[in-house]
């Protein structure tokens, strides 16, 4: 199974500019990201693909593979998919460029899905702090007993009705794999109702019917998105040794 992993990194952030540059405890988080992967034994390679000639330069200088994307993907899975129009691959990892605390346990674990039959898509999942759990920027998700995705919502799902205090959530980690075909498919299809809804471009497979299969890790992630998120991940990072 040839798999190569492809980091989007977009230079502009309306809420924390130049984000993939941005140091976090002392590296660039495009560095953080793309050294965790580069850690994953099972990736033939590793490629960032951006629009900024300053992240591509980055790349250059420290011999890491790069693509130039257009500015005018609308999302990370486009720039994932342009590159795939130039580098042939059976599985495609879409690791995010703004998850400096990537382990390239995520990574293995997506890659131990895609080597099951029939598997088109995979993601990770790990359970759910109680902050996170009414928190809409921690996407939450729902999966049947073979491990296949439900639903994705911003919402707390499943909803604890009675009251129990007794219901496991569980977060869904932005990690993805997808065959070629798969892909393919997603990025000609529009966007759908309820991605529109939630502002989830995951629940498209799931709304033309295609599964999506999750595993459970117990390595949570900060998707940096704010100075509180760069604040949160370097403190996590003092305290697990990994600055």
């Amino acid at each position: 199974m040839n798999a190569i992993a492809i980091i989007p990194a977009r230079i502009a952030s309306t809420r924390l500019p130049r984000k993939p540059l941005r140091e976090i405890s002392g590296k660039p988080m495009i560095q953080r990201v793309y050294e965790a992967a580069r850690a994953c034994r099972g990736l033939a390679d590793v490629i960032v693909a951006t629009d900024s000639d300053e992240i591509f330069a980055l790349c250059q200088r420290n011999g890491w593979n790069a693509r130039m994307t257009s500015p005018e993907c609308r999302s990370g899975t486009d720039r994932v998919y342009e590159v795939a129009q130039q580098v042939a691959a059976d599985i495609y990892v879409n690791v995010q460029g703004d998850e400096p605390l990537a382990r390239p346990e995520h990574l293995d674990a997506l890659l131990g899905l895609m080597q099951s039959e029939g598997v088109e898509v995979g993601t990770l999942k790990t359970p759910c702090s109680t902050p996170d759990v009414s928190n809409p920027n921690a996407v939450k998700v729902v999966t049947d007993a073979a491990g296949r995705a439900l639903y994705f919502s911003r919402s707390a799902i499943p909803y604890d009705r009675d009251q129990r205090g007794d219901i496991r959530y569980f977060k869904h980690l932005g990690f993805y794999a997808y065959t070629r075909s798969a892909l393919d498919r997603f990025c000609r299809w529009p966007e759908s109702t309820l991605e529109a809804s939630e502002r989830l471009e995951q629940l498209r497979f799931l709304e033309n019917g295609v599964p999506i299969w999750v595993a459970e890790t117990p390595f949570d992630t900060v998707g940096v998105d704010t100075e509180d998120d760069v604040k949160r991940v370097e403190q996590i990072l003092r305290e697990t040794g990994r600055s």
